[in-house]
């Protein structure tokens, strides 16, 4: 397999399941880190800040600061704070990303009549009134961005919570508008974070992760090679029907040199 300098790696399913490290994960960061690589790690996942990917990382053997993730709250934050600075936003999302959000100087607000923009991410506690106040939003004209398209939806407490994409999908159908900005995978945007944390041009990384819709895609995208590991959601079968087709597929990450 070709050797990178520099390598972005999607985490759940990808690097570890769950709470368990995919057998070899350690040793091939080790490795690549070793020769010189630069490596960063990638999280859709809208409810947790890059400190508590950090710290799992390094409690499941991959020694990680908070500099070494970049993830959809934190590039949420860095997108608004640089690109709309001064807007007032409403979000749709829990704590961690509240608090990346305020950290960077972005301005969040409840009140329908002073939203700029609409921010839609998960949240395991939305109900019908943060559900009807983003609606009016943007009815009365406010711009309409998400952290991320879909999100795996656990069931708590009898209950099927609303991912990101379903909430997206409900406000797009209610109001007849259509989301302008993804932040999150496979948006250009996180990408582009990525790779300023490490430094490198696109052609100079490999993007490597489970999902063909969101790493593989965003890869493509940013112009960097990818790599598609068989140890998350995606099957060979599922491979073969895609049209979708990653530069290298691996049975996991333990096959990078």
């Amino acid at each position: 397999m070709k050797q990178y300098d520099g390598y972005l790696f999607d985490l759940d399913g990808t690097i570890y399941l769950g709470d368990e490290l995919i057998p070899g994960a350690d040793r091939t960061v080790a490795k690549l880190r070793e020769r010189g690589a630069r490596v960063q790690f990638l999280s859709n996942k809208p409810i947790a800040r890059r400190e508590t990917y950090a710290t799992k990382l390094t409690k499941l053997g991959i020694p990680c600061t908070p500099q070494d993730v970049v993830n959809s709250p934190l590039a949420s934050a860095r997108y608004l704070a640089s690109e709309h600075p001064g807007k007032r936003v409403m979000v749709m999302g829990e704590a961690p990303l509240r608090q990346e959000l305020l950290d960077a100087g972005v301005i969040l607000t409840d009140r329908v009549d002073e939203t700029d923009i609409l921010l839609v991410s998960w949240d395991r506690e939305i109900c019908w009134p943060q559900m009807d106040a983003a609606h009016q939003a943007l009815r009365q004209g406010a711009r309409f961005f998400g952290t991320n398209p879909d999100t795996v939806c656990p069931v708590e407490g009898g209950r099927t919570v609303p991912d990101a994409g379903a909430m997206i999908a409900y406000l797009e159908a209610s109001t007849d508008r259509r989301l302008e900005v993804m932040v999150g995978k496979p948006s250009p945007i996180i990408t582009e974070m990525a790779l300023a944390e490490v430094g490198l041009a696109p052609e100079q990384c490999l993007m490597i992760g489970d999902r063909l819709g969101t790493d593989i895609a965003m890869g493509a995208t940013a112009g960097l090679d990818t790599a598609l590991v068989l140890t998350g959601v995606t099957s060979r079968e599922m491979l073969d029907a895609s049209s979708a087709k990653p530069t290298w597929v691996l049975g996991s990450v333990a096959e990078i040199e």
